[in-house]
């Protein structure tokens, strides 16, 4: 068994490339199109950041932190995350 992760950890390189046969699932997909989408929204906040919009910008930094687990509890976090996201990003463009 330790041969087999010695030889992952080599292939390490692979991660994130072509040949990341673990890369096209559509979970990995997800958490890339997340990183993507936190990366975004940010920006936005720190474009049109205010003083008085401190302690919402710091709700949306932290959605990230409530997407755990793995497989059907990431799911149910990542959906719950997702709509306070989006309840939080249109209370910042209203604001």
């Amino acid at each position: 068994m330790l041969w087999g992760f010695k030889l992952l950890s080599r292939l390490r390189f692979l991660r994130g490339g072509m040949f990341d046969v673990f890369g096209y699932t559509e979970e990995r997909r997800t958490e890339r199109a997340l990183v993507q989408q936190y990366q975004d929204s940010i920006t936005e906040i720190m474009a049109t950041f205010a003083p008085g919009k401190h302690a919402l910008a710091l709700e949306i930094a932290r959605i990230p932190e409530k997407i755990k687990g793995y497989g059907h509890v990431k799911e149910r976090h990542l959906k719950a995350a997702r709509e306070q996201w989006d309840g939080l990003m249109q209370a910042w463009r209203a604001a």
